[in-house]
């Protein structure tokens, strides 16, 4: 996935804002809330980063092209970067963005929900 393709997906997310921040990371947000990060500069922590379940993170944190987010995985937060596109197929990292911004989308207050007319249905449990 390139810089183009992943910003097209995360625009096509509802109620997501862009900014460039942290050295030229693309970042977006929903609710004033981080759930993707890509970076393209070929330095060591380039790649794309999204929020996972713990569960997830387990699972995923020592797959091929995919390792703890740096920064954000050192502070106790289940966040992976993918790393290798050889690795991890498009279709794969589109539905780990997609579930990133659900995961976030989940976790806004329902006031900020409905301000920005999310209907998010929470769980009873």
């Amino acid at each position: 996935m390139n810089l183009n393709e992943f910003n097209m997906l995360c625009t096509s997310l509802f109620s997501t804002t862009y900014s460039i921040q942290w050295r030229g990371s693309h970042v977006w947000k929903v609710g004033g809330k981080v759930f993707a990060i890509g970076r393209w500069d070929n330095k060591k922590n380039s790649g794309i980063t999204f929020k996972v379940s713990k569960i997830t993170f387990e699972c995923l944190k020592h797959e091929p092209g995919i390792r703890p987010a740096p920064y954000l995985a050192s502070r106790g937060m289940s966040w992976l970067q993918y790393y290798n596109e050889e690795r991890i197929s498009h279709k794969d990292l589109r539905s780990y963005l997609t579930e990133s911004y659900s995961i976030v989308s989940h976790s806004l207050t329902k006031k900020k929900q409905k301000e920005l007319n999310l209907n998010v249905q929470r769980s009873k449990w």
